[in-house]
C-alpha cells in the first residue's frame, strides 16, 4: 500500500495471522489485499467473510465470478484487481487472453451470449446503476441465468466496486506474481 500503513503480520490478531499464513501457503505468496485490509481488523474479517461467501455460496462458476470481477474493475481502472483476477480468470477460464480482453473492452472479447449479457449487465450496474430496471432482470432470465445466478452477479459487481474503490485508495499494488499466473 503506497497511501496507508500495512502492518507487520506479526502484530495483527492471531485469527488473521492464521488466514494470511494459509492463503500464502496455498498460493505461495502473499496476495498484497490481505497485508493492505490488515489495517482495519475487522474491515479485513468483513471483506473476507463477505468473499468467501460469493465464491463459495453460489451457483455461478468460479470463471463467470472472475470475468465479472476483471470486467468492473476494468470499467473502474483498478490495477490491483485487473491484474490479480486476471490471473484468476487465466486459470479458472483456461483462456490465457480473455482477462486481458474484458480489462480493456469486455465487448471485443469472444463470448457466449448468456456470458456477453452478464457482463454488459455489469458494466451498466458499475457505471449507471440508476438506470437498471426490471428488463434487466428479464433479459439475464432470458439468455439462462437463474433468480440466484442475477443476485449474485450483482453481489459480485457491487463488491468489487467496493474493492477497487478500497484499492485505489490504498495505492494497492498488484503483487509481481500476478502478472505472470495462467499465461
Amino acid at each position: 500500500m503506497r497511501n496507508f500503513p500495512a502492518p507487520d503480520h506479526e502484530e495483527l490478531p492471531e485469527d488473521l495471522r492464521e488466514r494470511i499464513e494459509a492463503e500464502t501457503e496455498r498460493t505461495g505468496f502473499t496476495p498484497n489485499v490481505f497485508s493492505a485490509f490488515g489495517y482495519k481488523p475487522s474491515h479485513f474479517r468483513a471483506f473476507f467473510a463477505y468473499h468467501d461467501a460469493l465464491v463459495e455460496e453460489t451457483t455461478l462458476e468460479r470463471e463467470e465470478i472472475e470475468m465479472i470481477v476483471v470486467t468492473v474493475s476494468g470499467v473502474n481502472d483498478c490495477l490491483y484487481c485487473v491484474v490479480a483476477h486476471g490471473a484468476l480468470v487465466r486459470i479458472y477460464a483456461d483462456a490465457p487472453r480473455l482477462a486481458d480482453q474484458l480489462a480493456t473492452n469486455h465487448r471485443s472479447a469472444e463470448l457466449s451470449p448468456n456470458h456477453r449479457e452478464m457482463l454488459d449487465f455489469a458494466v451498466k450496474l458499475t457505471e449507471t446503476p440508476e438506470t437498471v430496471t426490471r428488463s434487466d432482470l428479464a433479459q439475464l432470465r432470458n439468455v439462462g441465468f437463474s433468480e440466484e445466478e442475477i443476485w449474485d452477479i450483482a453481489s459480485v459487481v457491487a463488491f468489487y466496486n467496493l474493492s477497487n474503490r478500497m484499492a485505489t485508495v490504498a495505492g494497492l499494488r498488484p503483487n509481481e506474481e500476478f502478472y505472470d499466473l495462467g499465461r
